[in-house]
């Protein structure tokens, strides 16, 4: 099964190093799948100033645009 994932060097604080660790051997979640959760949080907050991304509206919303 091939992956579609890339390698990626990120440098943390000490502090926050030591608490997705924690959190990591808590859950038995992955500091990695950690990590990806909050990148796909910051990428959603910041959507509107990715490049060539298109915000698609609820059909709801688009009808009340259009009218």
């Amino acid at each position: 099964m091939a992956s579609n994932k890339v390698s990626t060097t990120v440098y943390l604080e000490r502090a926050q190093d030591e608490r997705l660790k924690a959190l990591s051997k808590r859950t038995r979640v992955p500091v990695a799948e950690y990590i990806r959760q909050g990148v796909d949080l910051v990428l959603q907050r910041y959507q509107d100033q990715i490049p060539g991304q298109q915000v698609m509206l609820p059909l709801d919303d688009r009808n009340e645009k259009a009218g």
